[in-house]
């Protein structure tokens, strides 16, 4: 589904990554370690189209989409929940979700129910003002509004950060629930160690902007790279 090839990544003079390779495949989920400020923010940024490559290429369902800008990238398919959420604050639960709608076909643009089964919470807020719901609720809906665009790859960046241990169970349920789904691609960046070995198929691990080590999940169960992160 997804291939990002030798990916490379200026800000101004510096460097943030450094020929990055992933692969993300339907059904499954990559995920993307890291301690802080090695480059992951950055790696999503530059898969959804939010910052432009120095070098490398990167491949979605087929199509070379290096140089298309994000709204194209977001109608092939590709959604992103951002780190820090990122929801309209003034806009109701309601409207947050329908900004999803951009993407779509007008057939399409309405808000798929399965939203509500994963995250029953929204709707019986679908009236209240986004900001005025509690940061794992803000984060519900993130994905939520991402999930409106009916994604085929579907990138979380920390979806975890600063979130109550009962709803990142219920995201952790919705994860799993996508990805037996078995049509959608997940790329995962996550810094609760535990969370992500729970959920990878495979992943990387980045250091100063490059990968130093990848694999599957049994790569996982030892200790090699927990060591290499700090949780």
């Amino acid at each position: 589904m997804l291939a990002v090839e030798n990916l490379s990544l200026h800000y101004g003079a510096a460097q943030a990554l450094h020929k990055v390779s992933l692969t993300a495949k339907a059904g499954e989920v990559t995920c993307v370690l890291g301690r802080n400020g090695v480059g992951k923010t950055s790696l999503m940024r530059a898969i959804v189209g939010h910052r432009p490559i120095s070098g490398g290429r990167i491949e979605f369902d087929g199509t070379d989409i290096t140089g298309l800008p994000t709204f194209q990238r977001a109608r092939q398919g590709v959604a992103y929940v951002p780190q820090g959420r990122e929801i309209f604050p003034l806009l109701t639960v309601r409207e947050n979700l329908e900004t999803g709608f951009a993407p779509l076909p007008r057939a399409q643009k309405s808000i798929p129910g399965e939203i509500f089964d994963l995250f029953p919470v929204l709707k019986s807020m679908l009236h209240r003002r986004g900001g005025d719901l509690s940061g794992g609720q803000q984060q519900q809906l993130a994905i939520g509004r991402a999930l409106v665009t009916r994604p085929k790859l579907l990138v979380l960046d920390e979806p975890t950060e600063g979130i109550q241990p009962s709803i990142i169970k219920d995201i952790g349920r919705a994860i799993i629930y996508l990805r037996e789904r078995g049509d959608m691609a997940i790329v995962l960046v996550e810094q609760y160690f535990d969370f992500a070995r729970a959920l990878a198929d495979r992943f990387i691990v980045l250091e100063r902007g490059e990968v130093v080590e990848a694999g599957d999940k049994k790569a996982l169960e030892g200790d090699d790279v927990r060591n290499r992160l700090v949780f």
